[in-house]
């Protein structure tokens, strides 16, 4: 059984040009904060560095099974057209691109064995198998 983890990180911008307050401004930070915690483990795949800092954030804790080749990675950017966000847009792409560069290895497959869907036998006394018969209860 596999799994898909999404992580949305919109939301992450600078403080000082957004002017938040409060639960938001908590939220921007702690954003930010798993972004920079992404940005240290994808510069450490780069290196191919002997420590990975995946305890850093929940972030790089949760999504850890794709960095470790058990899973894929895809990263989304969502850039604005807005002029006055070129900045922020040329920042995005530029941490697009350093993540685009990073190789973590190709998904290993992790199938466990399910129980195959042939008839159950059970043995005799004699020692030959027999098939097991269904029966149908009635309510």
């Amino acid at each position: 059984m596999g799994s898909l983890s999404m992580c949305d990180l919109a939301g992450s911008e600078r403080i000082s040009k957004s002017g938040v307050k409060g639960e938001r401004l908590k939220e921007t930070q702690n954003i930010n904060k798993s972004l920079s915690s992404l940005a240290d483990v994808f510069s450490a795949l780069n290196k191919k560095s002997q420590h990975i800092p995946y305890r850093n954030s929940k972030l790089t804790q949760l999504v850890r099974p794709c960095f470790a080749g058990e899973g894929k990675v895809l990263m989304i950017v969502n850039l604005s057209s807005d002029q006055e966000d070129a900045p922020e847009s040329l920042c995005s792409l530029r941490f697009a691109s350093h993540v685009n560069q990073t190789e973590v290895g190709r998904a290993k497959k992790n199938i466990s064995q399910m129980p195959s869907k042939r008839s159950s036998s059970v043995t005799s006394r004699g020692g030959e198998p027999t098939r097991a018969r269904k029966t149908s209860r009635s309510k």
